[in-house]
This record gives C-alpha cells, sequence and structure tokens, in this order.
C-alpha cells in the first residue's frame, strides 16, 4: 500500500523531491511551463509541513559527467522563485562531497535545488551507489516525477530501496487516479488516437488501447503503415516490417481507416499540400496529413464519443500547411461531450498551439509514462513503493 503524502511529518525533516521539469528552453527562455506550474502543489505541500527541502530534476539529454550549460536548471530554478516567492539555492557538483553540508546552505535559503540529475554518471544506469548517495542527503524521498516513472533511474526507482520513507507526490497520485479511471470503466463509445513517428514504438500501446477502446484512430508515420498494407505511400515514413502486424490488428479490432491524405513532395516547411486519394499516391509523394475526406470521417466518429484518449497529433502539425487534420481533430475534441485525457509532449505542444487547454479534462504531463500505465496498469516505480 502506498503511504499517503498528505500523512507523513515532515518537520524539519529533510524532504527530497523528485520533479519533472523537463521543459522546453530557448535561449534560456522557458516556452513553457505546464510542468513546473504542475510541480508547485507538491512543494508547497511540504513547505507548509516545516520541512528542509530538496528539489531536483532532469533537463533533457545531455551527456553524462560532463556540465553543460544549455542543460542546466538554473532557468527553471529562477522562475520557481518568481512563483513561491522564495529564494532557491542551485548547486552543482554535489556528488559524493564529503564537505556537502546542507545545513549551512538552510540558514539562507528555505530551499535547496540539485543540477540536472542527467550530469551525474550513472544516474541513467541506476547506479547503485549513486542512490544511495541520494538517499543519504534525505530523511524522506517524494517521487512526482510521473513522466519518468517508466524508466528505472538513480533518482526516481534506485533511490527508493535505501529511504525508510519513500511515496509518490500529489501531482502523481493525481496522474493515476485520471488515467485508472479512463481504463477501467470508461463511458462508451470510448474513442482512442494516436499518432507518433513509429508504430515499433506504438505497438504495445495500439494493441492494449484496440482491446479497451471502441474507435482507435491513428495518425502519423503509425497511420502510414496501416495504408501501405494496401496501398502505395511513396517516400512517406512507415515500417515495412510491421506491415503484417497493422493488418492483424485491423482484422481484429475496430480501426478506421484514412480515405484521403495532405501530401508534399519533400519534408519542408515550405512544401504545398496537396490533398490526394489513397490510390493516386505517387512515389515521390509524402503523406504528411489526414486528407479532408479523412478528417471529417474522424471527426464524426470523435463527436459521438463519450470516453477519450488523445496521444499525439496526427500530422506534421509544425508545418501551417500539414495542420488541418491535428487543428480539426482537437477542435472536434472540445466540442463533444467526452471525457477527454490527453497527454505527450506534441500533444501539449498542439493543446497549446490551438488554445483548447481549458476544454480537456485531464493533460498528463506524461509520454512513455503515460502510454505504459495504460498498456500495463502500473509503473515499476508503483512497485517498489507498494513495498
Amino acid at each position: 500500500m502506498l503511504l499517503n503524502v498528505k500523512n507523513l511529518d515532515m518537520y524539519n525533516k529533510r524532504v527530497l523531491i523528485r520533479l519533472d521539469l523537463n521543459v522546453p528552453i530557448k535561449n534560456k527562455i522557458i516556452l513553457s511551463k505546464a510542468r513546473i506550474i504542475s510541480s508547485i502543489p507538491t512543494i508547497k505541500l511540504v513547505i507548509n509541513k516545516g520541512a528542509k527541502i530538496i528539489l531536483t530534476s532532469h533537463l533533457g539529454r545531455p551527456k553524462e559527467g560532463i556540465f553543460n550549460e544549455n542543460f542546466s536548471l538554473l532557468p527553471i530554478c529562477k522562475e520557481l522563485e518568481n512563483i513561491l516567492n522564495i529564494p532557491i539555492k542551485l548547486i552543482k557538483n554535489y556528488v559524493y562531497k564529503r564537505d556537502l553540508n546542507l545545513d549551512i546552505l538552510y540558514k539562507d535559503y528555505k530551499i535547496i535545488m540539485l543540477e540536472n540529475v542527467r550530469f551525474n554518471k550513472g544516474e541513467c544506469e541506476n547506479n547503485k551507489c549513486l542512490s544511495k548517495f541520494y538517499s543519504s542527503l534525505c530523511d524522506i524521498f517524494i517521487m512526482d516525477a510521473f513522466a519518468t516513472a517508466h524508466r528505472k533511474h538513480s533518482s526516481t526507482y534506485g533511490i527508493c530501496k535505501y529511504c525508510k520513507i519513500s511515496c509518490i507526490g500529489l501531482l502523481f497520485k493525481k496522474e493515476i487516479k485520471f488515467l485508472s479511471k479512463i481504463i477501467s470503466n470508461p463511458k462508451r463509445p470510448m474513442v482512442s488516437i494516436v499518432g507518433g513517428c513509429k508504430i515499433s514504438t506504438k505497438f504495445n500501446i495500439l494493441n492494449s488501447l484496440a482491446k479497451i477502446s471502441d474507435y482507435l484512430i491513428v495518425g502519423g508515420g503509425i497511420s502510414n503503415t496501416f495504408i501501405a498494407i494496401n496501398h502505395n505511400v511513396g517516400k512517406s515514413l512507415y515500417e515495412p516490417n510491421f506491415i503484417s502486424l497493422a493488418k492483424n490488428l485491423i482484422n481484429k479490432y475496430n480501426i478506421p481507416l484514412p480515405l484521403d491524405c495532405r501530401v508534399g513532395k519533400n519534408f519542408s516547411e515550405l512544401s504545398k499540400s496537396y490533398v490526394k486519394k489513397l490510390n493516386d499516391i505517387s512515389y515521390n509523394d509524402e503523406i504528411m496529413d489526414l486528407g479532408d475526406l479523412t478528417i471529417n470521417y474522424y471527426c464524426n466518429i470523435i463527436l459521438k464519443a463519450k470516453t477519450i484518449l488523445w496521444n499525439g497529433p496526427v500530422g506534421v502539425f509544425e508545418f501551417p500547411n500539414f495542420r488541418k487534420g491535428t487543428e480539426k481533430i482537437s477542435k472536434a475534441i472540445i466540442k463533444s461531450n467526452a471525457f477527454v485525457v490527453a497527454g505527450g509532449g506534441d500533444t501539449i505542444s498542439a493543446i497549446e498551439l490551438f488554445n483548447i487547454k481549458d476544454k480537456i479534462s485531464y493533460i498528463s504531463t506524461g509520454g512513455g509514462a503515460f502510454l505504459k500505465f495504460i498498456e500495463k496498469k502500473t509503473l515499476p516505480i508503483l512497485s517498489i513503493l507498494s513495498n
């Protein structure tokens, strides 16, 4: 049984909170603050309990063992200071430091932040020594980085083995609550929309969702592999080795397939778009979005839904000429009377682009963890915390 973070005595105790502050940053400017804002309730809870707080997160994929300013948590640290109106001390080169005296820092700072955990050698390999080091810094560990919960890293999974008290945070608990609702007893009809580049990376989740959905709509490069069962896809991204598996899925489950598509001659923002029936796709065409017939077909299905799970855009929505499919699908989603759960980085970007955030029932901060929980109905971190 999981410990309830609200019931823990934290007064004057060191509490390490592992957050997911992996936000897009360009020229040291934060482009989306969604994950930072989502982390605030747990931080405020721990502040109110009188704890000595240690925050940490990963950011991007830097080379382990090497500090890289482009992946520093400093901009995020400053943003948290502004939101909380509390001074935060960011420290780096902290691993295995014998003279690391946090109590001295707490005299001037209420919160300490450890620099990007992925600068530390062994983080992604779940190094035992590194996990033990993290645990030595705190009395209580709170795992609130839901988006990383499908991986076994030292600062997420490994630390739990050595901390006497470990639990999930408020955000993590909220994620599990809403995702459990959609997979345990969804209102019917349930429509799942899954986009993405490769069917190979999402085949297991497609299979799981197909079993519980009344309709499974696929988009992006995933859709191209389904189209390739009976049609030429030109130079479009698809996976020949998965055509037979895709065929098995459509034979077993209700997966509506495209009627037409938008193609371009090259993968470029400047490429013109042409709507073509599937039989008319030529060898120098590249499928990058849904066609108008398909958009109408899919939107009619979505408008009748009572539950919608959305993970991934259905086309190259970053390019204006190939945005229509994702935009129309997103508008149909919010026009429906369905309970909607959306997740994944690109999905969140589309939601922000089309300004529909307030009309989605729940937006998950996770991508891989979002899909893994739906597929397995659990996550590695939940198993270890239950013990």
